[in-house]
This record gives C-alpha cells, sequence and structure tokens, in this order.
C-alpha cells in the first residue's frame, strides 16, 4: 500500500573482519568499524548517537547519500530542454545536495537484506515530479555490499520515468581513519588521481574553468600530508578535482589514498563518477557524536564522488541530465588495508 511510508530502523552488514551500522534515513552509514595495525578495529566514520538525532537535523551530512543533485546549483536555477526550473536556495545564494528535503532526509523502502559472505543491504526511493523543484520521476536503489574481508562497494542507480531530469547522487560520509573520536584529520595523508581541479567563485560554485593543480595547494598526484598548505585556501578543501589520470579496474577510476600514520590503516577509493569533491569537514563546529564524542573542524574528510558540481549550467562539465530509457549509475568502491 502506497500510505504505508517505511519507517526509520537500523541494519547491519557484518562479515567477521569489519561491521557496518546503517539505517534506511537517507541510507546513512551511521559507523565502519574496520582494523587497524595490531588488528584492532576502530569506528572510522563521523556520527550520531540515534536515528533520532538524524531526524532532528543535527547532522552536517553525516554518511548519508545526497541528491537528487548532490553540491551546489547556482542560484538554484537551471534550464533543461527549453524549461526553467528553480530549486530551494537551502544555502543561499546557491541550492545544495537536493534542496530542503533532500534524499538524506527521506525514508528509502528496504528491499533486500542479504546476511552471509557477502552481505549486502538494497535501498529503494520513489522521487516525484516536481520533489524539490526537479522535473521527472525517478526511482532509485542505493545497495551498499562487503565484497571481501575489508571492502565495500556501493552501487547507486537512478531510473527514470517518463521526463528527462538530472541526477548526481554522492555518498556524504566522514572518514577519520585513526577513529571517529581521534582528532583532526590534518595528520592524515593523501594521494587523488587528478591534474586538474574546477576552480570556484566567492560562494563556492565552479566558474567553468579547468585548471591543472601542479604547483599549487591542491596538487595531491603525490601523497601528501592533509594539513601541509591548507591554511593557503581558506577554511580548507571544499573543492570539486578532476580524475582525470587515476588507472582503472573493472571499470572503475582510483580515486584516492588515504593514511593514517597512528593506526597505519589505509583506504583506497575507486569510482565511476568524472569527478571527487575533497572536503575536509571545514564547518564543522562542536557536533556532538557518537559516545559522547564532539566534533570539530576538520574532525574528518570527505570524499565524495560526483559529477561536476553545477553542471548542468557548464555545458563544457559532463552532462548529469538523465533521459527515459537511460539509467543513472555510480559506483563507488571502498577498499580498507593496512600499511
Amino acid at each position: 500500500m502506497a500510505d504505508q511510508s517505511p519507517k526509520p530502523e537500523t541494519f547491519e552488514l557484518s562479515n567477521g573482519s569489519m561491521k557496518i551500522l546503517l539505517t534506511n534515513l537517507g541510507c546513512t552509514i551511521i559507523s565502519l568499524s574496520v582494523p587497524g595495525k595490531d588488528g584492532v578495529l576502530s569506528d572510522v566514520v563521523l556520527g550520531l548517537d540515534s536515528v533520532e538525532s538524524y531526524q532532528k537535523g543535527l547532522s552536517p551530512y553525516f554518511g548519508c547519500i545526497v541528491g537528487r543533485v548532490a553540491n551546489r546549483i547556482k542560484d538554484g536555477k537551471f534550464t533543461l530542454d527549453g524549461v526553467q526550473y528553480s530549486l530551494p536556495l537551502n544555502k543561499p545564494p546557491n541550492s545544495l545536495h537536493g534542496g530542503n528535503v533532500g534524499f538524506d532526509k527521506r525514508v528509502w523502502e528496504v528491499v533486500e537484506h542479504k546476511k552471509g559472505e557477502t552481505p549486502s543491504i538494497t535501498f529503494k526511493y520513489h522521487s516525484q515530479d516536481g520533489e524539490e523543484g526537479y522535473p521527472g520521476d525517478i526511482t532509485f536503489t542505493a545497495t551498499y555490499t562487503l565484497t571481501s574481508n575489508t571492502t565495500l562497494r556501493l552501487d547507486m542507480e537512478g531510473i527514470p520515468k517518463d521526463k528527462p531530469t538530472i541526477v548526481n547522487l554522492a555518498q556524504h560520509t566522514y572518514w577519520n581513519l585513526a577513529g571517529h573520536n581521534s582528532g583532526n584529520v590534518l595528520d592524515h595523508s593523501i594521494q587523488i588521481w587528478s591534474n586538474h581541479l574546477t576552480p570556484v567563485d566567492e560562494n563556492t560554485v565552479p566558474t567553468g574553468e579547468i585548471k591543472p593543480v601542479k604547483g599549487t595547494p591542491f596538487d595531491f598526484t603525490s601523497e601528501k600530508r592533509i594539513g601541509n598548505n591548507i591554511s593557503e585556501v581558506g577554511l580548507g578543501y571544499d573543492h570539486n578535482f578532476v580524475l582525470d589520470c587515476g588507472e582503472e579496474k573493472d571499470g572503475l577510476r582510483h580515486v584516492a589514498k588515504v593514511r593514517d600514520p597512528s593506526s597505519s590503516r589505509v583506504l583506497n577509493l575507486w569510482t565511476s563518477a568524472p569527478g571527487v569533491q575533497f572536503y575536509t569537514g571545514n564547518y564543522v563546529n562542536g557536533v556532538v557524536g557518537k559516545g559522547g564524542a564532539v566534533y570539530e573542524k576538520h574532525a574528518g574528510l570527505c570524499l565524495e564522488t560526483q559529477g561536476f558540481p553545477n553542471a548542468i549550467n557548464q555545458p563544457n562539465f559532463p552532462s548529469v541530465v538523465v533521459r527515459p530509457g537511460e539509467k543513472y549509475q555510480h559506483t563507488m568502491l571502498y577498499e580498507f588495508s593496512v600499511e
């Protein structure tokens, strides 16, 4: 029955060596525990203690899937096939992460939850034509799978019904590989397989240019401590990097390698998307999280693989338009290890 809307619940995926707690509210990763050196398990994602806290809006997009269009749309306006659309300006002067009630605030239906050696869970959400100002009915699924001992795969899909629309989902987990309550991530090092980024205006919307990172604080082509040049980029990193130089495997590009020196944990991220928003938690300020942990600025880092921000208004960016008969697809692979 259509009116039986699903309730927010929590679900676990576990394979003996890693454990994830999720909720169908926003397809959110609440906790993710992986081994570090000496096999010590730590929870490496920022999150809140209860689903109720997420429902109250206390989370700055911790762990959720954001959409229908992640990141910023300039002035909340775009034109598709000659029709102009206006979106809520929930981050004035722009529309951010799908608007006032984006996919992160929706309760998704759980369509499958498998246990066993490669446990998985599939969430489903039907977004109506006109929801948050976006055109077209479209049905989304998101499947999280533990594909090996310490690998998490996320497959996101969107199938439009009868109207073209724009889609750009992103997974917004904040990572701290030393443990979610261990302070800031400035001592983590990162390598990003990107020779170019999309510079932004004063409202952090891409200008449309695509510029080389060489010789700038945005050059992560070889591994570098995050804190080294962060003071040169204003509040911190919050930029879209063009994924143009990583190796490929199984149709996925190598996005980044993150390393925490204290635990020896390493995260390698792969994606099918053309860009990644590298964000260093610049706006996190005294958020009370799990177990009473208080998260401050730079308490975590996000690697949101995505289409380029404001792509619908920049003809030189890869298109985010999805038409009937087409399918939006976005895969991410998180590989954890100890080095």
